[in-house]
């Protein structure tokens, strides 16, 4: 008996690590699908409305390696007239501190006209971000700006939430051991995006239309 308990404990173990993936597998395929053709960097993307700079964690007030290296490719985005505004898209009450207030000095202070940047200090999420991009801001054609396979996820999102969406593989001078740690969180996260574009889930907060970015857009 306790030979054949084995076995059905083998067999069960094994067949939910072939479930697990298969799921992780799928949803990789569908990102991949999503975003094929559609990744550049800041000085090969294609001219957009606005682009969407996703947040991450602030240290002491400044940002990390990730968001500095996205904002350093918003930042050449401007620059080169690719986009003509942004919308900065994080936690204003995240636990590392207000990704959005950093975010905006961090731009500001190297010369990008503060009315040309959006704040939305509800992009909790990836999904989030995009959801809000469209029904609050009216976002309908974006580069999205992260790194890598962020970048890629961050595509496949916003396109299933109706954006014409292209993104911008952002640098960063990250250790081995976070891009290594970002991949495999990004691999975590794919099914979940899957699962959430097929629920149609709304975003956190919900908040009214507002034309911010399109008044970004129109300045002169």
């Amino acid at each position: 008996m306790r030979r054949v308990g084995r076995r059905h404990l083998i067999r069960a173990v094994g067949g939910s690590a072939a479930a697990v993936l298969v799921v992780v597998l799928g949803s990789a395929a569908w990102v991949a699908a999503s975003s094929h053709g559609r990744l550049y960097t800041a000085d090969t993307a294609p001219s957009a409305p606005v682009a969407i700079v996703l947040g991450a964690r602030v240290q002491d007030g400044e940002p990390s390696s990730f968001l500095a290296g996205r904002l350093d490719a918003a930042l050449d985005l401007v620059r080169r007239g690719t986009v003509r505004a942004l919308l900065l898209s994080g936690n204003a009450a995240g636990t590392s501190g207000d990704e959005l207030e950093v975010m905006i000095r961090y731009l500001v202070s190297r010369g990008v006209d503060p009315d040309r940047i959006v704040a939305d200090p509800y992009g909790l999420t990836t999904h989030d971000t995009c959801r809000r991009a469209v029904a609050t801001y009216g976002v309908t054609t974006a580069l999205i700006v992260s790194q890598d396979t962020h970048a890629a996820r961050a595509v496949a999102l916003c396109r299933a939430a109706g954006i014409e969406a292209g993104g911008v593989v952002a640098p960063c001078d990250c250790s081995r051991r976070s891009l290594l740690r970002q991949f495999v969180r990004e691999m975590l996260a794919r099914p979940k995006a899957v699962l959430d574009v097929l629920r149609g889930s709304a975003p956190a907060v919900q908040s009214p239309p507002t034309g911010a970015v399109r008044r970004a857009v129109e300045i002169g």
